[in-house]
């Protein structure tokens, strides 16, 4: 089995943002030259996530983040010190990892699916892992 590890440099420009990282991902894909696989994805941080959605229609991202600050608000009496404890419990609930299958070279996506890197702590310069193992 063949696999090799890369980084991904993702520089956010909001507190909140959710970042197509489809084309970044596709282009290590590529580059490794592996036809048939996965790529596992994964963020070294606490307070950011992973998630896969739709990448048509913007407003959907909006919405997400918008329905987010709903369910857990930025500042709602937390024990953390830091200020940042939102930026916790959503990087827990979206999660630091994916995995993708690689068919004929190509991610194995959903026709409206893109890869999104979870900002919720920003605006940041952070680090995405990209593992892409041949089958």
């Amino acid at each position: 089995m063949t696999s090799k590890i890369y980084d991904l440099t993702v520089q956010t420009y909001g507190r909140s943002q959710l970042l197509n990282i489809t084309g970044e991902v596709e282009r290590i894909v590529s580059q490794s030259g592996i036809k048939e696989g996965t790529v596992l994805i994964f963020t070294m941080h606490t307070t950011a996530g992973l998630t896969i959605n739709e990448n048509a229609d913007p407003s959907v991202v909006e919405d997400i983040l918008m329905e987010l600050d709903k369910i857990v608000p930025l500042n709602d009496n937390y024990r953390h010190t830091e200020g940042n404890s939102a930026a916790h419990i959503k990087s827990s609930l979206f999660g630091i990892s994916l995995t993708v299958f690689i068919n004929s070279g190509r991610l194995l996506l959903g026709t409206w699916q893109g890869i999104y890197f979870c900002e919720f702590d920003g605006p940041r310069q952070r680090k995405v892992l990209v593992k892409v193992v041949a089958e």
